[in-house]
């Protein structure tokens, strides 16, 4: 029993450290500001973007992705690598996976290391999801870039993570894209709170 809650305790906590890494706020300081005090506060890629251009907005789609990719990558070391067709995680991978990617969710969202004041954890999310179906993920890309070059890049970026739980229907289980929903619901719970906060949905 105490050997199966090890690695679910490890991933929760290495997941929300990662997640915790304010790279948002990094990068605006860097360039003389703080996103959590400009545009939307959303210390995130796209007020980042806005504010700084898409240049200096890069490092921040690229950390905040790869947040929750070492996190998930975590989970899925300390469980023994437990993989299933096409590289979803399967066996005793999925929990500590899915522990993972919540936690560095919840790390982004509130953040340790920066006054828990956080951003949606949208690229957290998808970071995390490249590990838990690889396959899903690919075809995801794919409709990002359609949805980009025929209507904009935030449509095609709200139809590449809406459209996640239903790819991952063809590589995994349901039980598996109920936890991909779950993950959702976090993404939910900081859009309302933010517009609670009154700030820009």
């Amino acid at each position: 029993m105490v050997t199966a809650v090890i690695p679910v305790l490890v991933s929760v906590i290495g997941g929300y450290l990662l997640g915790s890494v304010p790279v948002a706020v990094l990068v605006g300081r860097a360039h003389g500001l703080d996103p959590r005090d400009v545009g939307d506060r959303n210390p995130g890629f796209w007020n980042v973007m806005e504010q700084l251009g898409r240049k200096a907005s890069v490092p921040v789609f690229a950390g905040d992705m790869l947040k929750g990719t070492a996190a998930g990558l975590v989970g899925l070391l300390v469980s023994g690598v437990e993989t299933g067709r096409f590289g979803s995680v399967a066996g005793a991978s999925v929990l500590p996976v899915y522990a993972a990617v919540g936690a560095a969710m919840a790390g982004h969202a509130w953040p340790v290391f920066a006054g828990r004041r956080g951003g949606r954890s949208i690229l957290t999310f998808a970071g995390g999801f490249a590990v838990i179906c690889p396959a899903a993920f690919a075809l995801g890309l794919v409709l990002l870039l359609a949805g980009t070059l025929v209507f904009s890049f935030a449509w095609g970026a709200r139809l590449s993570v809406f459209s996640l739980p239903v790819l991952q229907l063809f590589f995994a289980p349901v039980e598996q894209v109920a936890g991909t929903g779950a993950l959702m619901c976090l993404i939910g719970l900081r859009f309302g709170q933010a517009a609670l906060a009154g700030r820009r949905p």
